[in-house]
């Protein structure tokens, strides 16, 4: 009888949504959406430097009456919708930077922006999709603006900046938020976020319980060995031996020791650094990776290994080494109560058929480090024009998003905020 009770509070909670007539709220915004969506892809700015795009943003939700705090880790926003009644407090995330990458399309909204990136003149660009992140969060608190009449709780609008990595220096990013009390005043309960995706088709959303984006680590190995004379290596210690030594063991915790039937993890060597010319056996070498899991013991795994044999194997070719690890996101772990919780909404929403189960990418997201404080749900939206036969890939000077795909953005996160809160 508890559950038959608790299903029909929850339906009637529905009802009472649908009778405000969400549906025209929805059909207003949507081409607000995709102007706010151009003017932020035709003016981007990099990680921490989201200056004018903090400030449309603040404009917009104080426009709507909605509280707003500015300059959350350097230049993020932070919209506060309280309702009329009380309740619980539920977030909704967007990331607001861009990239260091020149925009080579034809979009009539193309970006033109350039900059100089680490010594380097690049143009900037949304070529990830957070352009349509923002606006989509935007157009979300506009509708649910009008309803706080009916609201049992609090929405809490999280606009971050530097969702790609602060400038080499500087903090930023979730982490950065969450320092400075992000998740606090009032405290969260649950957060929401969602990420465009160029490959999947306009009208689904793509989902896993769990770990569904990697964990990012950077390592950094230091070998020592000892120089001597490129013709007599038998007179030192050779660091770029030891290095493909080790190179080539580190494969095997992933081929041999990792439980990959469970899940995905992967171990890069992305640079080399040793030497100065052709007939000198140098005196040390320097290897720069990342490691990639989706599992919380399997990267404790992966991390003893990696450190046991990186000693190990130099000690064996009789140099010596070690390793250093720097944490860029942990993992993206959906909490699997909230999934279950949420996943009707989402089905009612899209439609059944077009809310799929996904497999886990060893890409990262800062989004992780919300979920490792409060329970979180991930998803991603598709932003593929139906029929396209190629994608244009994430991070590239092509990525393209169909406008087409924003309107169910905004109304996933806006029936999971209103659902999340009256349930």
């Amino acid at each position: 009888m508890r559950h038959l009770f608790v299903l029909c509070v929850f339906l009637g909670s529905l009802t009472s949504f649908s009778q405000n007539n969400l549906d025209n709220d929805f059909s207003d915004i949507e081409s607000k959406v995709i102007e706010w969506r151009h003017h932020f892809h035709q003016n981007p700015e990099l990680s921490n430097r989201e200056y004018k795009t903090a400030e449309k943003i603040a404009a917009h939700l104080k426009s709507l009456g909605i509280e707003v705090q500015t300059g959350i880790a350097k230049t993020g926003v932070v919209g506060i919708l309280k309702g009329k009644q009380p309740g619980k407090v539920v977030a909704l995330r967007a990331d607001i930077d861009a990239l260091p990458v020149t925009e080579r399309n034809d979009l009539p909204y193309k970006s033109e922006v350039q900059t100089e990136f680490l010594g380097t003149k690049t143009g900037v660009m949304h070529a990830c999709g957070h352009d349509t992140h923002t606006a989509i969060l935007m157009g979300v608190a506009e509708i649910l603006s009008k309803h706080k009449d009916k609201i049992k709780g609090t929405v809490k609008f999280i606009f971050q900046p530097a969702e790609e990595g602060p400038p080499p220096g500087e903090e930023g990013g979730a982490k950065l938020m969450i320092k400075e009390g992000v998740l606090d005043n009032p405290k969260v309960d649950a957060i929401f976020g969602l990420h465009i995706r160029s490959n999947y088709e306009v009208g689904t959303i793509h989902y896993k319980k769990g770990g569904i984006m990697a964990s990012v680590e950077r390592f950094v190995i230091h070998v020592k060995g000892k120089q001597t004379h490129g013709g007599r290596p038998w007179q030192g210690v050779d660091p770029i031996l030891i290095s493909a030594k080790i190179i080539d063991g580190l494969q095997t915790i992933i081929s041999r020791e990792s439980k990959l039937v469970d899940e995905a993890a992967v171990i890069t060597v992305g640079k080399i650094t040793a030497g100065t010319r052709f007939n000198i056996i140098p005196e040390s070498a320097e290897l720069i990776g990342t490691v990639r899991t989706l599992d919380p013991d399997m990267k404790a795994l992966i991390e003893r290994r990696m450190k046991e044999m990186t000693s190990t194997i130099a000690k064996a070719y009789g140099g010596e080494a070690t390793i250093t690890f720097q944490n860029n996101t942990t993992i993206t772990y959906n909490d699997f109560d909230l999934v279950d919780q949420m996943l009707p909404t989402m089905q009612r929403v899209a439609g059944a058929k077009n809310v799929r189960l996904r497999k886990a990418t060893t890409g990262g997201e800062d989004f992780s480090y919300f979920q490792e404080i409060v329970p979180g749900f991930y998803f991603f939206l598709g932003g593929m024009t139906p029929g396209n036969t190629e994608a244009f890939p994430h991070h590239t000077p092509d990525f393209k998003i169909d406008d087409k795909g924003l309107l169910l953005g905004v109304k996933t996160m806006t029936h999971l905020a209103l659902d999340y809160l009256n349930q």
